[in-house]
């Protein structure tokens, strides 16, 4: 036989037992933070045994820095991770080997809010206020798309940065107001503690709505044969969490014991129409409309084609 004709056929063998390897170990989730409601599909998949009918061993892992999944992924180091749609462009445009393979929420939950008592009622309210924020880069350019919409800019405002401790800065007067809370939850929180914010959504005032919540994988994994069968188990876990709710909320409550609360509770439920019914899914003008803006706000250097930071996975 000749040696060429040997060298394609080891080099053939090789690559189906390395594929066969990988489809028989686990397939690593990385979430994009401690496990909350927002997670909810992929625990329902587990509680009702989609992964395990579909072969997979699925380790959930919830990282202690936010910043650490998708690095991970990008590495080699973990299988998917969790992100936002407004992070991945940047992420891509670092140069990471990233894509977006499914979607867990297919619609922004970022708001930006303030307390009654701050005298704010609408958006042009702001002018001369303190803004707390946790994300360079990104929410100044939320935040002044949002100021031009009633004709301000970033100058007419104060930018803080509150480093994630968005409700505890604004309960404590801190700040007047501050983006990055989500519909879902901090509003909830603020709420229980016996506020009443006014809530902003920046989709309202000139910002491109985006997907909250994607999946990323690594550009070479994108024919790993684990990764449409862990979107259609995701896809079946969201099935069972829309009908029934209360039984899934029991599942996870007993799983997570310490997010038995009156706050998970309430974000559980809020969040069911959230989520994409379709994990697989893949809008593809959202991505290069959002695209388009983080170029025009000088996030991202250049405006690569959609393929190279978004694919829809065939099921």
């Amino acid at each position: 036989m000749p040696l060429a004709r040997r060298t394609l056929l080891a080099a053939s063998a090789a690559a189906s037992l390395a594929g066969a390897a990988r489809a028989a170990a686990a397939f690593t989730v990385m979430l994009d933070w401690f496990v909350n409601p927002d997670h909810a599909p992929i625990f329902c998949a587990k509680y009702i045994g989609a992964f395990d009918k579909a072969g997979l061993a699925v380790n959930i892992v919830a990282p202690t820095d936010p910043d650490i999944p998708p690095r991970l992924v990008a590495a080699g180091h973990a299988d998917m991770a969790l992100s936002y749609q407004t992070e991945l462009y940047l992420l891509c445009d670092h140069g990471l080997p990233l894509r977006r393979t499914g979607t867990l929420i297919n619609q922004p939950l970022n708001t930006l809010m303030a307390l009654p008592h701050s005298g704010i009622r609408k958006v042009k309210d702001l002018k001369g206020k303190k803004i707390g924020y946790s994300v360079a880069g990104v929410e100044d350019a939320l935040i002044g798309t949002m100021l031009a919409a009633v004709g301000l800019s970033l100058p007419d405002v104060k930018l803080i940065n509150v480093n994630f401790d968005i409700v505890t800065a604004l309960i404590s007067n801190e700040v007047d107001a501050v983006i990055g809370g989500y519909r879902n939850f901090e509003e909830n929180e603020l709420k229980e503690k016996g506020f009443n914010p006014i809530v902003f959504f920046p989709e309202d005032y000139g910002v491109p709505p985006s997907d909250e919540l994607i999946m990323l994988s690594n550009a070479a994994d994108l024919a790993d044969p684990r990764l449409p069968k862990f979107l259609a188990a995701v896809q079946e876990g969201g099935n069972a969490l829309r009908q029934n709710p209360h039984a899934m909320w029991q599942k996870f409550t007993a799983d997570q014991t310490t997010l038995n609360n009156d706050l998970n509770r309430t974000a559980w439920f809020q969040s069911i129409p959230f989520f994409q019914k379709n994990p697989f899914a893949l809008d593809a003008k959202r991505y290069l409309v959002y695209r388009d803006f983080m170029f025009a706000n000088n996030l991202i250097k250049q405006k690569a084609a959609l393929s190279a930071y978004a694919v829809q996975i065939k099921a």
